[in-house]
């Protein structure tokens, strides 16, 4: 049975290299994003793995954008396993996987009429994956751009006209990380929606553009090691350097107290 987790209802956090996130569950996060859909402000919503823990190590703007977003979900094993080594408590149900629940996510919006953008993935992606939406939520209202796009000037601010003229109560960003938490932070005023996710490359996964490798390794956390033989050369930092990485900074921190600085600047720091 899941507990609903209202929008205004604060999780259990997790604290990890001075970076936080929530203890929730697939089914409270579907919630949520609904449940904020539904209501005229902003919420913004963030997720760690591995990459992102890293990247909130050296990058003081995106640590600060996680622990200031209003719910952080776990989508990585990695992490899951560095927060057991620092003495957290954490179920296997505290960590999901995009791909994993997209359709669930989907048909919760329909029932509540709530909308979704999707904005992500080369030309052609978001189309299947609307396509894809519209088979199993038939009276969803769902719209999308590609991720492929000048991220500044005149074309991205088309983009956010596009948006904007959709009004989405849901958009979902993904440009990979961090670049999608980056535009983010520079356009959040800009958009004329209601729950931003960014959700990283959950598209290409859904639409089978990517292949995350099967079914026994990504319930086991180790999707990471076939999409390295899928693309070594483009993913050999991320996961030959980075997960090692990230574990010596866990273990630095269980044994001497170690953290990364942290920020002195005003919210959401620019580069």
């Amino acid at each position: 049975m899941c507990q609903q987790l209202a929008s205004t209802q604060a999780p259990d956090e997790v604290v990890l290299l001075d970076t936080r996130f929530h203890k929730v569950k697939v089914c409270q996060l579907i919630d949520y994003i609904v449940e904020s859909g539904q209501q005229a402000k902003k919420t913004i919503i963030g997720n760690v793995n591995v990459r992102a823990m890293n990247f909130a190590y050296t990058t003081p703007w995106f640590r600060q954008y996680i622990n200031e977003s209003d719910l952080v979900f776990c989508d990585g094993f990695g992490v899951m396993l560095g927060a057991q080594i620092m003495g957290y408590t954490m179920k296997s149900d505290y960590r999901m996987t995009c791909p994993d629940y997209i359709e669930d996510l989907v048909k919760a919006c329909e029932a509540k009429g709530v909308s979704l953008y999707l904005l992500a993935g080369k030309p052609g992606v978001v189309d299947s994956a609307m396509e894809k939406m519209r088979a199993i939520a038939p009276t969803i209202r769902v719209g999308g751009h590609h991720g492929y796009f000048d991220k500044h000037g005149a074309e991205n601010q088309a983009v956010i006209d596009d948006i904007n003229a959709f009004k989405p109560d849901v958009l979902y960003i993904g440009f990979g990380m961090p670049l999608q938490e980056r535009w983010m932070v520079d356009n959040l005023d800009k958009v004329d929606a209601r729950v931003f996710l960014p959700l990283g490359a959950c598209l290409d996964f859904y639409t089978g553009t990517v292949y995350r490798g099967p079914r026994w390794m990504t319930d086991r956390g180790m999707e990471w090691l076939a999409r390295f033989f899928t693309e070594p050369n483009r993913l050999w930092d991320r996961y030959v350097v980075g997960n090692p990485l990230f574990f010596y900074r866990v273990f630095k921190e269980r044994l001497f107290g170690t953290t990364p600085a942290k920020s002195k600047s005003s919210k959401w720091n620019s580069v």
